[in-house]
Order: C-alpha cells, then structure tokens, then sequence
C-alpha cells in the first residue's frame, strides 16, 4: 500500500520565491545588455571618434578638454574633394575593386567547382601557394612586364594584381562550399537533359550564392583597402584612396582634419556596401537551404 504526502508549500513562500527569480533575470538581462553596449563601444569608439574628429578644425582635434563640445564644419570635407580631388581617386577605388572582384569571381568559381567535384587537388595546391606567397614578392617582377608593355600608370595593372590575391581566396572559400552541395542535385539535372556546365550554372551556382556574396565582399573589401601595388604600379591619374590618403601626412605637420575625412570617405562606402548587401545573405541562406 502507498501513500502520497502533499507537501502544503505557503503562498507568501512561492511569492517570495518568483520575485527572487524574476530579480535575477533581469540583473542577468542587465549584465547581458551591459556587455553588449562594452564590445560595441570598443568596436565602435574608433570610427566615432574619427566621425567627429572630420568635423573639427585642427585647433579643436587638439583640444583635449572639450572633446563633445566644438562648432561643426565641412571646411576638411571641402578641402578633401576640391584640393587633393578625392573624386577621382574615389571612382579609381571604385573601378579596381569592382573588376578585380567580378573577374576573380568569374574565374574563381568554376575552378573551385572543378577542384570540388573533379578532385583537382593539383590545381588546388597551386590556388593556395598563389595565397600563401607575399603580396610583395610580386613587385618587381609585375613592374618590369607592365613596364614594358607600357602599362604602369594604367589601372590594368592594378586590376591583375589585386585578383592575384582576390581569385585564390575566393576559390578556396568556394571549394568548400561545393564539396557540401548534394551532388544527387546536379545529377538529376543532367539526367533532365542538362550539361556539365549547364548543372553548374543552374543548380550549384544558386544554391552557393551565400558563399558567392560573402567572398565576393571580403575580395572587394581587400582590393579596396590595398595599399602596396598601388604604391608602386600607379601614378597620379591612377592613384587609389589608400594612397591618396599620403597626401595630408607631411614632414613638418599632420593634417588631422584632412586625415580625418578622408579616411571617412574610404572607410563609409565600404559599410553601406556591407550594410546592404548582409540582407541578400541572410536571403540566400533561406533560399538555398535543401533538405534531405
């Protein structure tokens, strides 16, 4: 025979108990909310701090006393655009990292496609020693052969040399990518008919083109900030922000101002760029999922 002893807990005692609980989620929720606000002020701290910097005068950046309080100006912003022409280095930026990007695209992806489904483990080593060597080692070669073809001071050569780091990394994160997709896919598309290069097109391209974008940023975010080839491959014509941004550093003074804006028009369109396109990641993530 059993028997169940109801344990008689008092009212006063489960109230005491749900306000202690609900004491601790939110000091738990503030403590979360705090740490938050932490990081994002260390990542954001910098970028404020040059944002409002660009609106100051040279007297102002100086003033340590008065961080907050300064009368805004655009004289830096003027002066960035109407006397170093940051125009036409913008639209230089512009051009080399979107071709640099699309070519490396249009090539990296079916080479990462044929080393994934074909086993090309040869070409694979060589996408990754193309990776691995400096930058720099390059230089002298690539001036001499641009040189000679009368190239140097042009923006093709800036294109070739910023997708020789572009295109491997990009076929490397591919790779990846296309060793995960259902090969049961591609396969029933040839049987509908379908080429080789028509199975890539239609089912492996669409179902990657979250890898496909996220490579694509990291290529144009390099190829945009690149400073060494455009050092030595460019001249005044070609000449890209990061080196542009010289201009305002000089023997006897900094322009910090100057500095200031500048490196905000490098740094704002690559944001608003990555800003809108995170949206079509997250929608290709959503789109291209498969189930089995």
């Amino acid at each position: 025979m059993t028997t169940n002893y109801a344990v008689h807990v008092p009212q006063s005692a489960l109230n005491v108990y749900a306000q202690q609980r609900r004491q601790r989620q939110a000091l738990l929720g503030a403590l979360r909310y705090a740490a938050i606000a932490f990081v994002l002020f260390i990542f954001l701290a910098p970028f404020l701090w040059m944002l409002l910097s660009s609106f100051k005068t040279q007297v102002d950046i100086t003033n340590t006393r008065n961080i907050l309080a300064f009368t805004p100006t655009l004289e830096n912003y003027r002066n960035v655009f109407q006397q170093h022409e940051f125009l036409r280095y913008l639209l230089n930026s512009f051009a080399v990292a979107a071709l640099s990007t699309l070519f490396s695209l249009i090539l990296g992806l079916p080479a990462a496609y044929a080393i994934a489904r074909f086993r090309l483990q040869w070409l694979g080593v060589i996408l990754l020693t193309a990776r691995i060597v400096p930058g720099i080692t390059f230089l002298i070669p690539w001036y001499i052969i641009f040189s000679r073809l009368g190239l140097i001071g042009t923006l093709t050569p800036l294109i070739l040399s910023h997708m020789l780091v572009g295109l491997p990394f990009i076929a490397w994160i591919m790779i990846a990518f296309y060793e995960d997709l259902p090969i049961e896919l591609e396969e029933a598309a040839k049987i509908d008919g379908a080429t080789p290069i028509g199975a890539f097109l239609r089912v492996a391209l669409p179902l990657s083109m979250p890898g496909v974008i996220t490579a694509g940023i990291v290529a144009f975010i390099f190829s945009w900030n690149n400073f060494m080839f455009s050092l030595v491959l460019a001249d005044d014509r070609t000449r890209t922000l990061p080196i542009a941004i010289f201009n305002f550093l000089t023997y006897a003074s900094v322009d910090w101002g100057g500095l200031m804006a500048a490196a905000v028009v490098i740094t704002l369109p690559v944001l608003i760029i990555t800003l809108f396109v995170q949206r079509y990641i997250v929608r290709g993530l959503i789109a291209g999922a498969t189930k089995g």
